[in-house]
């Protein structure tokens, strides 16, 4: 069974007062394999932050079914909504969404104190990530003193630190230079290669070639899928540059 699985997923918005209905997503279908790292692309407007948004139980479809781990999310009561999310998915945001007048240590611990776990395990699993992460010595710093990276970096252990079943990254490196964004790549191959299952919706090519699939979503639907393969990241990009070209262009490729 696959970790995750999107079935017939449909969203229609209804302006106020019922007036027009815009239909976001139709009849999207994919699933995500237990340790698959999985890039989302489309333009502005092509439905990818709706479908991301699904996907983080932060919105219901209009019709189909997202299963993770054979539960379908939209049967989750409104009052567990919060501790599903909680002890099943990770989050990682553009501006990183992290509060200024918490260290970086008590930002990646919020969860857990919300899930009120023992302050000792807290500290136990915080350890190895920020080893991993390269921030051991900044978590008492607080987020106006570190970089962007940094930032990102802390949001990344943050995410990881509830030993999520599914990691959702919206636009992770938007808000990064080009040192830091090639850092969090980096980070996100390294927590990929350790079993960590990783979704995320991109713009960026760069990031993308990273991923192990992409998928690309144009009005409401999966379009096209790569799958990287032998490639390089280096040959990754180019077959993504190649299907954006023809996404933008209205012609399809089923190479």
């Amino acid at each position: 069974m696959a970790l995750l699985q999107v079935e017939h997923l449909k969203k229609i918005y209804t302006t106020r007062f019922g007036a027009v209905q815009v239909q976001a997503l139709q009849d999207v279908n994919f699933s995500v394999e237990e340790g698959e790292y999985v890039a989302v692309m489309g333009e502005s407007g092509s439905g990818k932050t709706t479908l991301l948004n699904i996907l983080a139980a932060l919105d219901k479809p209009t019709s189909g079914r997202v299963l993770l781990e054979g539960s379908d999310m939209a049967a989750i009561p409104d009052g567990r909504l919060s501790a599903y999310r909680r002890e099943n998915l990770g989050f990682v945001f553009q501006d990183f969404n992290l509060l200024d007048t918490f260290t970086l240590r008590d930002n990646i611990f919020l969860p857990l104190v919300l899930a009120r776990h023992d302050p000792d395990e807290m500290e136990k699993r915080l350890a190895p990530i920020a080893k991993q992460l390269g921030i051991e010595t900044l978590l008492n710093k607080f987020p106006y003193e570190v970089s962007g990276g940094q930032k990102q970096r802390a949001a990344v252990a943050r995410a990881l630190i509830t030993r999520p079943r599914l990691v959702l990254a919206d636009e992770p490196t938007g808000a990064l230079d080009s040192k830091a964004t090639d850092g969090l790549l980096d980070v996100f191959e390294a927590i990929n290669r350790a079993g960590q299952t990783i979704v995320m919706v991109t713009h960026s090519t760069r990031a993308a070639s990273h991923a192990g699939r992409v998928l690309f979503i144009k009005d409401g639907q999966v379009f096209h899928q790569l799958y990287r393969g032998n490639a390089t990241n280096e040959q990754m990009y180019q077959k993504i540059s190649d299907t954006l070209t023809v996404l933008t262009t209205g012609g399809r490729d089923d190479a």
